[in-house]
């Protein structure tokens, strides 16, 4: 192209100044994370989030959060009512500028809030702008006033439309499928999850969901009310309900250090997983961030004091490392900041520093008072921490194992594998296989340029049920962690990875499709969560998905994933139609297998995601613990669609 023709093609013309709301538009997963299913159910947050900042302004205490027969959601609190007056620099409504400018809102105003959730004030005119069409109602000094706006912009001005002697605000939205092109239907135990979460992190409040789409026996809504009398103390309960504990109570404080509130509480089980759940003004950081560095370093130094002083160390011949004062606890650490500041790669991570001295001098002062009051609790705790330590030098041999057997220069890899010729990590996927059989099937089915074969003789260890050196010691996890290449992590910290050295970007979970290989399937992921969980969090796991059935009339063949295809194509081919069910990998041949399972050109893979930590650790525990009748009862319920979305 000429130089002329450039500057024709790029002039004063090219140059675009989006307003607030069509730059949301234009970039939604900006400000909502993705347009998928997650960024679809993150508008509901983003509306309750508006809610609860009223509660905690201590002006509400009632959410309801309604899906309705289309799919458009209502959320209605009793809180004071988005202010309706002219704003002086606008000149339009108050509920107008919140609902149409971004940066709008009382956020911002710390007389009106001191802290905040969601996107600090952002985010129910980005709910707005995605949706194509959003009702806010508002009852307010004496009357119902209401809005209607159509992908962002208002359609008339604010008018009252009668008398009320309550005061509140409920907002009907509906998605726009221009922007939420996969799907538009909300997930109620998605919702379900999120608003039981939310009651527990502001107890006294009372959130109800309902859902018109589906009606009870008697012809009512489905519904649920969630109300927590004592916060994170029954957090924990639910959390841990599969668990044994070995204190009989809640470890727990509410207060305020340093001008921020803190809320802690914590329970040591029989286990040897460490479940810590962290919240910045009711937004679960992933990643931790500076109240987790504050908690961990209240918890060790406090108890490794206590343990000394006590004299159960006398005999300990190594150090306790922090890891030890760790294990087998549950804890939930929640911290209200009025400013907070996130980074790391999903914006999970709390930066602020003053709040590591705060929550560390909260748990100290918390942890110092029970074991003063607990002496019996305070030895129990002290001689699990000893057995932790114990386990873990054991674990150090085991893992110094791994260690040497890991790859090193390209040496060093397990018989079983199959490696590919392709060099990039980012190109590369392997097939953790169920079963030798089936890992020969798919060595000959795989393209060799970029697919791995990994077969996995039998079920491996469960790892909810073993100490950590056994984890090391045994045969399959030590060759599974060969072949991924990771290095596993210090003293300090004995599951963290390094994935510096990952050798394949994709992990891919191949088992048969039947209770064997679901089986199979959750002792690996059980396996990926307790251990390599930054594999998951980085989109590293994914689940295939073979075929159930081959169904087939003459030169004619179709394959089928469930029951209800295989009906169809029954009635498709008509009379004479043969159907092969597939009890195993290995009873297809290998083109069967790349067909409908390897070829990323015709295969369907499930990536593994952890949407609640919480809830993932919860289940992870039930199915893989002890506890038989919570595992029964959840197998009853979801026996037909059973699948965790962790």
């Amino acid at each position: 192209m000429s130089e002329e023709n450039q500057s024709k093609n790029y002039s004063e013309d090219s140059i675009q100044a989006l307003e607030g709301m069509e730059h949301v538009r234009m970039r939604p997963s900006m400000y909502i994370g993705d347009i998928g299913v997650r960024g679809l159910h993150h508008l509901v947050y983003e509306v309750v989030d508006n809610s609860i900042d009223e509660a905690l302004a201590g002006y509400c205490d009632n959410i309801t959060v309604t899906i309705n027969e289309d799919n458009s959601i209502t959320t209605q609190d009793n809180g004071r009512g988005i202010p309706v007056g002219i704003h002086k620099k606008e000149g339009v409504s108050a509920l107008e500028v919140v609902m149409t400018k971004i940066g709008a809102g009382g956020k911002f105003d710390k007389d009106s809030y001191k802290v905040s959730g969601g996107l600090h004030g952002v985010g129910v005119s980005c709910v707005n702008a995605l949706s194509e069409k959003l009702i806010a109602t508002v009852h307010r000094e004496g009357k119902i006033w209401e809005q209607e706006y159509e992908r962002g912009k208002a359609l008339s001005p604010v008018k009252s439309i009668g008398d009320s002697d309550q005061t509140g605000t409920l907002v009907t939205f509906k998605p726009d499928s221009q922007i939420f092109q996969q799907t538009l239907e909300y997930n109620y135990d998605t919702l379900s999850l999120r608003m039981r979460e939310l009651s527990y992190l502001n107890k006294g409040i009372t959130i109800t969901l309902i859902d018109k789409r589906n009606l009870t026996d008697e012809g009512l809504p489905i519904s649920e009310t969630f109300h927590s009398d004592e916060g994170l103390k029954e957090f924990i309960r639910f959390l841990d309900e599969t668990r044994e504990p070995i204190i009989n109570s809640v470890i727990s404080m509410e207060g305020e250090k340093n001008g921020i509130p803190v809320e802690v509480a914590m329970v040591y089980n029989t286990s040897f997983a460490e479940n810590i759940h962290s919240y910045v003004n009711n937004i679960n950081t992933h990643e931790g961030g500076t109240h987790l560095s504050g908690f961990r370093r209240g918890l060790t130094t406090t108890l490794k004091k206590y343990a000394d002083q006590s004299g159960l160390l006398d005999k300990l011949k190594f150090e306790i490392s922090g890891d030890d004062f760790r294990e087998g606890l549950t804890a939930i650490i929640s911290v209200k900041v009025a400013e907070p500041q996130f980074e790391g790669q999903t914006k999970t991570k709390l930066g602020n520093r003053d709040v590591t001295a705060a929550v560390s001098q909260a748990v100290s002062e918390m942890l110092e008072n029970y074991l003063e009051e607990n002496p019996n609790d305070a030895r129990i705790i002290v001689q699990k921490v000893i057995l932790a330590a114990q386990a873990r030098h054991a674990a150090r041999k085991a893992r110094e194992m791994v260690q040497r057997k890991t790859v090193m220069s390209g040496g060093g890899l397990p018989g079983k594998l199959s490696d590919c010729s392709e060099q990039d990590p980012a190109l590369c996927e392997v097939f953790l296989v169920e079963g030798d059989s089936a890992g020969g099937t798919a060595k000959q089915g795989r393209d060799r340029n970029f697919q791995a074969i990994l077969p996995l003789r039998g079920k491996i260890l469960n790892v909810e049920k073993a100490m950590q050196h056994k984890v090391f010691e045994n045969e399959e996890i030590r060759n599974i962690y060969t072949a991924l290449g990771v290095t596993i992590g210090t003293e300090e910290d004995s599951k963290a990875l390094n994935l510096e050295k990952l050798r394949y970007h994709k992990i891919v979970i191949m088992c048969d499709a039947d209770v064997d290989g679901s089986h199979i399937s959750t002792l690996i992921l059980t396996f990926f969560f307790r251990y390599m969980r930054e594999l998951i969090e980085s989109g590293h796991i994914y689940i295939a998905t073979p075929p159930l059935y081959l169904v087939k009339k003459g030169q004619k063949k179709e394959y089928a994933w469930n029951d209800n295809q295989r009906d169809k194509l029954l009635q498709e081919f008509g009379s004479g139609a043969n159907v092969q069910r597939y009890k195993g990998l290995g009873e297809m041949n290998a083109e069967q297998l790349w067909d409908t399972t390897m070829n990323p050109e015709a295969r369907t893979l499930r990536k593994v995601t952890i949407d609640n930590g919480g809830e993932a650790d919860r289940i992870f525990s039930m199915l893989m613990g002890d506890d038989v009748p919570p595992r029964r009862e959840f197998i009853e319920k979801n026996a037909i669609y059973a699948k965790i979305d962790a």
